[in-house]
């Protein structure tokens, strides 16, 4: 799919010879990986407040050591309960975001410098399946097995892969174009 997306965007985007037109659709990756990175600023605040809970409903069951076991600088809790599974899932439905970030944005921004639409549809692909793997998993309620249970969640791993093709198309591209000079 990807080398199929970049040969039809070679073929009827908007040339890099617009002025324009190639530039503002580069502009589309950017504006999809920070509003993903907003959202992702908010999912933040969620594991703040299923701290909170977790902390809260621990004491209520008469769990010993709560504070020491949930509260920060812990990143997870310790422990087997069901109050430990739970705020783990919503955690970590926050932490495996920070796993792939990094390499999903740097594809993707190369990818978005020969082929923006390109790359803005496979980041937007790859941003419907990050946001629903991850409110799957922070809603799993410690059966970690849901965290694909809604059917876009898959789609985050087609996106990446797909930014990282058109990435290497883009760089091998650069390295096999020969520069002609007057």
């Amino acid at each position: 799919m990807a080398i199929g997306g970049t040969i039809l965007e070679s073929k009827f985007a908007p040339s890099s010879t617009c002025s324009d037109g190639k530039r503002r659709l580069s502009a589309l990756t950017p504006l999809i990986l920070l509003g993903t990175g907003f959202w992702i600023t908010m999912h933040g605040m969620v594991v703040g407040q299923a701290r909170s809970k977790a902390i809260e409903d621990a004491k209520a069951d008469g769990e010993t050591d709560v504070e020491e076991r949930y509260a920060l600088p812990n990143l997870y809790a310790q422990g087997t309960s069901r109050h430990v599974k739970r705020f783990n899932a919503v955690q970590r439905s926050h932490q495996h975001i920070f796993e792939t970030l990094p390499q999903v944005m740097l594809s993707s921004m190369v990818a978005a410098m020969e082929y923006p639409c390109m790359a803005a549809v496979s980041t937007l692909i790859w941003a419907a399946g990050r946001i629903s793997f991850t409110k799957a998993y922070a809603a799993c309620e410690g059966d970690v097995s849901k965290r694909y249970s809604n059917p876009l969640a898959r789609y985050m791993w087609y996106g990446m892969l797909m930014n990282y093709f058109v990435g290497m198309i883009v760089c091998v591209k650069s390295f096999a174009t020969k520069s002609i000079k007057n």
